[in-house]
């Protein structure tokens, strides 16, 4: 942790994702670009500007391009995969963040222990699926009603914190992503398959929008 780094206060108006995987090559470049891709379609592309997804690697390959897997992968679901730059984790990435989402408990733990009060808006991605499928929507503010994206998204993540302790998973392993890197396309597009219905339910949580079934990629790979 760096200690001379200033915690400035989040904007109001917008809402940090980062996705944390190893390399920033695999995972999380796959959860990200699903991720935007998504938000663009159920927010058509107004609000989604609201919220800004990012990712970055605990052992990052700085300025690498996504793996040529996960980047066909992507395709198959109708999603873009260009202009893509590996990144390293650093601090200011964690201070920024209002949700981080890792591929593994042991992603989870490092960021955490980066400090800036980072683990009650820490999960695995698969964690955070599971905690949001138990609170009720209706519980949660709606943008219909006047409410800011923002401010339901912030809420979201409290109420899944709350949960973490209560609501726990069959084994440890359940909460995890498996690293498909050097892996043939089989396992790549079994990753994305995981990653995308995990992605589901927490898209919904956070915009109030369910998905539509399409033919671009959400729904069913292409």
């Amino acid at each position: 942790m760096a200690p001379y780094l200033t915690v400035a206060p989040r904007p109001a108006d917008v809402f940090r994702i980062l996705f944390v995987c190893t390399g920033n090559v695999c995972r999380s470049p796959i959860a990200e670009r699903l991720t935007r891709h998504e938000l663009d379609a159920r927010l058509n592309g107004g609000s989604a500007a609201r919220i800004v997804v990012e990712s970055a690697g605990t052992w990052g390959h700085e300025g690498a391009p996504m793996e040529a897997h996960a980047a066909t992968v992507l395709g198959e679901y109708g999603v873009d995969s260009g202009n893509f730059a590996g990144r390293e984790l650093l601090d200011e990435h964690v201070v920024e963040a209002d949700l981080v989402l890792t591929a593994t408990l042991d992603h989870r733990a490092q960021v955490i222990s980066m400090g800036h009060a980072a683990g009650l808006r820490t999960f695995t991605l698969k964690e955070f699926t599971r905690l949001v499928r138990s609170i009720d929507p209706t519980t949660l503010p709606d943008p219909r009603d006047g409410a800011e994206l923002t401010e339901r998204a912030r809420v979201l993540v409290r109420a899944a914190a709350s949960l973490r302790g209560w609501l726990l998973a069959a084994t440890p392993e359940a909460d995890e992503v498996d690293d498909p890197y050097g892996a043939p396309i089989g396992m790549f597009r079994d990753c994305g398959e995981e990653i995308f219905h995990a992605l589901d339910p927490v898209l919904t949580a956070l915009t109030g929008v369910p998905a539509e079934r399409r033919q671009d990629g959400w729904g069913a790979r292409s």
